[in-house]
């Protein structure tokens, strides 16, 4: 019996099994393994519509279980990776471990802090659903605290977000959070105002979205600029601190809420691993996805960095979906006898959103924007998800979003809230609105 373990059940993963389950048929002495800590399939495009209360939670994943349906052979265990032993071919796990013959590690990415200091005791991570669902939360609560604050200037401090990171993830971000503020809180909550609030992007590189094309960065740019978004680019932030940040040349700016989105760095498991890394921890593949030295082991997904070929070390689902299918048709290879293949990814295009009825988007060439680029988006995420339930469920949920007001309930208590930590007592408010 021929074990092929999969590690990590993101896009990488989940298309390393789509490509084995296809590709072994009904053959019986292989066995199919996946190893995640969540039991589902994030969406991972659809995260700042959570935060914004646009779409609901469940309906951007899909527990692993149901992906294949009566098709899957794959078994699934959910479980975190502790350590991965090469000498032995023994994954360590926190509840127990196990051996295989080939092994793919697809654990995907975290988000470095860079040494910041303050980065975990005051900043909001940005990555996964959880950390959507509660950056969510805070920003209702501090609506709440703002709405009944007397005076305006510790209003605008109250709702003032900070972004920090200007790539993909900060812009799709800081936008859905102006379409959430102009479009509900300021109409729902009566005593803030539209010059209460203040959003803003600060971005250590010269220009946000690094990678577009120069004309549609340029244009997502001027699009924030006119929706009154503060976007500092060159800027790094030094320092995170409880209620403000401190930027180059130590000018201290006070925020609500601070929102690390800046980069991507390689799973924390893998920095004991005795084999070659990338400055921000990815494990190191050749061009057949393998880890040199290991020819039994490959990568795939946010977790790696190909050799020499920075386009197909890009971030991006494309790249893990490509790093996935070879990392599987390269083990068909060898359990076939055939010649492995090598990858020849590089980026076809990129999509944008900027909030409602906006993108920009390049695709095969053709670059364009607006509302029509803004429709293609939504019909191409549409059109990813998982399962046809996901997509129904996050159609009806941007139909009725046209009709009904988004859901402000809190679901849970902000724990973070600079306003519950450092209220004075004994303040007079105004009434709640």
């Amino acid at each position: 019996m021929t074990r092929i373990l999969v590690l990590g059940g993101g896009f990488a993963g989940m298309e390393v099994l789509r490509e084995l389950e296809r590709g072994l048929g009904r053959r019986e002495d292989v066995e199919l393994t996946l190893v995640s800590e969540t039991n589902y399939l994030l969406f991972t495009p659809l995260l700042p519509q959570v935060a914004s209360s646009l779409v609901e939670p469940r309906h951007i994943i899909q527990p692993i279980r149901d992906i294949r349906g009566k098709r899957r052979r794959f078994r699934f265990r959910r479980d975190r990776v502790t350590g991965i032993d090469l000498a032995n071919r023994t994954v360590h796990l926190s509840e127990g471990h196990l051996g295989y013959d080939y092994l793919v590690i697809a654990l995907g990415g975290v988000t470095p802090s860079f040494g910041t200091p303050g980065v975990a005791d005051h900043a909001l991570e940005y990555k996964t659903l959880p950390d959507a669902l509660v950056l969510r939360d805070h920003l209702l609560d501090i609506a709440e605290h703002a709405d009944h604050e007397p005076d305006k200037a510790a209003r605008r401090r109250m709702l003032t977000v900070c972004v920090v990171g200007g790539g993909y993830t900060g812009v799709e971000l800081v936008a859905e959070l102006q379409d959430f503020f102009a479009s509900y809180l300021v109409p729902r909550y009566r005593g803030i105002d539209r010059d209460d609030y203040r959003l803003m992007i600060v971005e250590a590189g010269e220009e946000i979205l690094r990678g577009v094309h120069p004309t549609l960065a340029r244009r997502a740019r001027g699009k924030l600029f006119r929706e009154g978004i503060e976007i500092r680019t060159g800027t790094r932030v030094t320092r995170v601190l409880s209620g403000a940040i401190e930027i180059t040349g130590g000018t201290v700016i006070p925020v609500g809420l601070t929102v690390w989105a800046a980069g991507v760095k390689g799973n924390p498991v893998l920095a004991s691993l005795p084999v070659a890394k990338d400055r921000l921890g990815r494990v190191v593949v050749d061009r057949f996805m393998q880890v040199p030295g290991h020819r039994h082991v490959f990568g795939a997904g946010d977790a790696v960095m190909v050799d020499g070929m920075p386009s197909a070390s890009v971030p991006i689902i494309p790249a893990a979906l490509a790093h996935g299918q070879l990392a599987a048709e390269n083990i068909l290879a060898d359990l076939h006898g055939r010649a492995r293949n090598a990858i020849e990814f590089a980026p076809r295009g990129m999509l944008v959103s900027l909030g409602e009825r906006d993108a920009v988007v390049e695709v095969m060439g053709l670059r364009f924007s607006g509302y029509v680029a803004w429709l293609f988006w939504n019909a191409l995420h549409l059109l990813k998800l998982v399962g046809l339930r996901k997509q129904i469920q996050v159609a009806l949920d941007w139909t009725l979003a046209r009709v009904f007001p988004r859901d402000s309930a809190i679901m849970r208590p902000a724990s973070r809230c600079p306003v519950c930590q450092h209220r004075p007592s004994g303040r007079v408010g105004r009434d709640a609105a």
